[in-house]
């Protein structure tokens, strides 16, 4: 055949003279019908009800049958194009499918997440996905500081040494470079890039003219409004991609007992992970299905919960004193001299065992609730939400404290400094002839430069809170792990059924300190630049350490749930602590002046004095009267105004959809019933109808055969005209039933019935003879 078809293409002459050797168009014409055939059987292999070795011995026949006579159905110069064109078709499926699995593998720790996922349910993964998106959104916020800001400085400003903000102080000297110092924040590192103190507050430096300082604040602006678009936006994704699971309560059993498995599936090790998976998800809609279906004593559980809240309020109460009382505490050492490590860290190191044994403890009181496993996170993750909230407020407010007393030293600082730069210059002693060498920048007394010991007080929170979540996983979850997993065999009791068992992952602590922590960085960001790059490196340690520690020390939660619904959640709390993060740069910006001689905005009023000079020096007159009219808090306030009523309206026009959605979901279901129940009720009708039928037909059988064993057989002329009566006599008998169908018959009906039960295979007689003409009986 397949010469025949390369005869038939070579020349339409050969194939016209020479029928026997070649194919005619009607074979051409079926052997494409045989290919599109073939092709639309692979398009749909998948959905075919046949055992999987059928699957594949049909698809590698269908895809043989393709390639051999795909390209041979052109004529002539067609042929070589057909065939191309075909070729660069499957080349670029291959190469889309191929770039597919490309993206997904270059997609940051993808394997690692869906491993965890399998084993541990989505709602421990949702934290691996929520850090890989912290991760990269820290990413962005060090790329715009680090490029705009620390870069610019490095290259074009002062070098280190120049001036008095970017050299050691003369008695710090000494031990600028001892390891304790530096862990402090203190000596070297105090003075360079990483701090805010570091920067000069020249209008422009370097040949590019760049303007630092301006360029200092509008940084300082942008990472919040990245930040918040940005969060915003995946709110808004998240929430678009939750309308499709309104179905995802029908049938919730039966589609992931059908549907789940994948059957492009290959690989060993994917397939265990695949099926850890599916049983996951099983404990979880089975966890949700009772938790539907569970009745509680309403009172005893009011007390309960009533009872925990009391309790956790008083532990709330108890930690923000205590930190207060730190804080205040701290100020009195930093007036002394010879403190020790203990009283110098003391702030860092109760703030961060508050957040290691505080959530515990919330845990523990909140199993009185007896709250479903996804409500109990919530109310777990605001309440250690509030316990950060309360700390890190408290810790402000006591560190504002110590910046407004340094302020009111400063006007004295500034005092000394200028008398000192006087009488140096000025005292007499010196050749006048000879000029006197400029005073080192390391003599120069310096004010207290507040800024940059916000910025250190961040470093060392973030710091210790880095070291403290690892110490955490070591001694909590690696050791106890060794511990049950060794001691078990020589133990008096089961050590992994019993306590202490191995230790389940804190979902809801982790959460929250990784959305404090990035509080910490909004805020400090502004008076320590180099923060946002610390955090980036802590964030990439985390994912690598805790993925190991998950997989290697943690077993799943008892009670496991979905996670879809606690995104958002998430993203609402990292929404409100990024404005309540806002709140404190924002009074330090507008409020409090900045140090006189450190910082870019050293010898200003206030930090946004910046924007004011620049748009009278750097812009023309008309646009600066354009900047102050849009200022002007008489358009502000209207627009502020009209903002929330678009709100409100947008707000009020979603719900009223949402209502319209229910509604309609509703109306849909109760017709799906109907319909349900209308298909059941006709079903049972017709099996009652059937039976009916099968009973009269098996009594009127009996009763026809008795009767035509007591008759002699009629003659072939009597038999042929008494047929057609038995015709009609039997079909109103189907219809309806009647005293005049049950009469005794005539011998030829008897005998032509039964003559025709027997030939059409054991039918009922009424059936037979209401379905068949009369011509057609014989």
């Amino acid at each position: 055949m397949w010469k025949q078809l390369k005869k038939h293409r070579s020349s339409s002459l050969a194939s016209s003279t020479s029928g026997g050797e070649s194919l005619s168009e009607e074979e051409l014409a079926q052997i494409l019908e045989q290919v599109e055939d073939k092709k639309k059987l692979i398009a749909t292999m998948r959905t075919k009800p046949w055992p999987m070795a059928r699957k594949l011995a049909g698809l590698r026949e269908a895809q043989e049958f393709v390639e051999k006579y795909e390209g041979a159905l052109g004529k002539g110069k067609g042929k070589r194009l057909y065939a191309y064109r075909m070729l660069m078709a499957k080349k670029w499926v291959k190469f889309k499918r191929d770039f597919d699995n490309f993206k997904t593998q270059c997609i940051p720790w993808e394997m690692k997440i869906k491993d965890i996922e399998s084993h541990f349910g989505s709602s421990v993964a949702s934290y691996f996905i929520f850090l890989r998106w912290m991760y990269g959104v820290n990413l962005v916020l060090f790329g715009l500081i680090f490029g705009l800001v620390i870069i610019p400085e490095v290259l074009m400003g002062m070098p280190y040494g120049s001036i008095p903000r970017k050299t050691v102080p003369r008695a710090e000297e000494e031990k600028a470079m001892d390891f304790s110092v530096l862990w402090d924040f203190e000596g070297y590192i105090k003075y360079s890039a990483l701090f805010y103190g570091y920067y000069n507050n020249q209008r422009t430096i370097g040949w590019l003219r760049y303007r630092l300082p301006m360029a200092y604040f509008m940084v300082g602006v942008s990472v919040f409004g990245y930040s918040l678009m940005i969060v915003i936006r995946s709110m808004a994704g998240n929430t678009q991609g939750s309308t499709n699971d309104g179905e995802s309560d029908n049938f919730t059993f039966s589609f992931k007992m059908f549907t789940s498995w994948d059957y492009l599936i290959g690989n060993s090790e994917t397939a265990d992970n695949k099926y850890a998976s599916i049983t996951i998800s099983f404990k979880e809609s089975i966890v949700d299905e009772q938790e539907s279906n569970k009745e509680e004593n309403v009172h005893l559980t009011r007390f309960l919960r009533v009872l925990a809240n009391f309790l956790i309020i008083c532990c709330l109460c108890g930690s923000g004193y205590l930190i207060y009382f730190v804080v205040k505490r701290s100020q009195e050492f930093s007036k002394m001299q010879n403190v020790s490590w203990y009283e110098r860290n003391e702030v860092e190191i109760v703030m961060s065992l508050l957040g290691m044994f505080c959530p515990p403890l919330f845990e523990t009181i909140a199993a009185l609730e007896n709250y479903h496993p996804r409500i109990g996170l919530k109310w777990q993750l605001g309440r250690i939400f509030a316990l950060f909230l309360g700390n890190l407020y408290t810790f402000l407010l006591a560190l504002m404290d110590d910046v407004h007393l340094k302020l009111s030293n400063e006007e004295k600082i500034k005092n000394i400094t200028h008398w000192t730069l006087f009488h140096y210059y000025n005292s007499s002693g010196w050749n006048e002839s000879v000029p006197r060498p400029p005073l080192h920048p390391a003599d120069v007394p310096r004010g207290s430069c507040w800024e940059t010991a916000v910025g250190i007080e961040f470093m060392r929170l973030t710091v210790s809170d880095m070291l403290v979540t690892c110490i955490t996983i070591l001694l909590g979850d690696f050791l106890r792990a060794c511990f049950v997993r060794f001691m078990n065999y020589c133990w008096c009791w089961d050590l992994e059924a019993g306590f202490p068992s191995y230790a389940e992952f804190d979902i809801s602590g982790n959460v929250l300190g990784l959305i404090f922590n990035q509080g910490m960085i909004w805020m400090g960001s502004f008076y320590a630049p180099g923060l946002v790059g610390i955090n980036v490196l802590r964030l990439l340690t985390s994912m690598y350490f805790q993925c190991w520690a998950v997989m290697s020390s943690n077993v799943p939660h008892e009670r496991v749930f979905k996670a879809s619904r606690s995104n958002n959640f998430y993203m609402g709390l990292l929404l409100l602590v990024l404005f309540l993060s806002l709140l404190p740069v924002a009074y330090t910006v507008m409020s409090l002046p900045p140090s006189f001689d450190c910082g870019p905005f050293s010898g200003k009023n206030r930090m946004y004095d910046v924007i004011q000079e620049t748009v009278e020096n750097d812009f023309p007159t008309f646009l600066g009267k354009i900047f102050a009219f849009l200022a002007n808090p008489g358009l502000i306030i209207p627009a502020i105004l009209l903002m929330f009523l678009a709100i409100y309206y947008l707000n009020s026009v979603s719900k009223s959809l949402s209502r319209a959605n229910a509604q309609l979901r509703k109306k849909i279901q109760a017709l799906r019933e109907v319909e349900k129940s209308h298909k059941s009720f006709k079903g049972r009708a017709t099996a009652r109808d059937s039976e009916d039928t099968a009973k009269r037909n098996s009594k009127n059988a009996t009763q026809l055969t008795k009767e035509g064993t007591a008759h002699h057989p009629a003659s072939p002329s009597q038999t042929l005209d008494q047929k057609a009566q038995g015709s009609r006599a039997s079909s109103s008998a189907g219809r309806t039933v009647s005293p005049a169908s049950q009469q005794p018959l005539a011998s030829d009906q008897t005998l032509a019935k039964p003559s025709l039960r027997l030939v059409l295979g054991g039918q009922p007689l009424e059936g037979v003879l209401r379905d068949l003409p009369t011509d057609s009986w014989d």
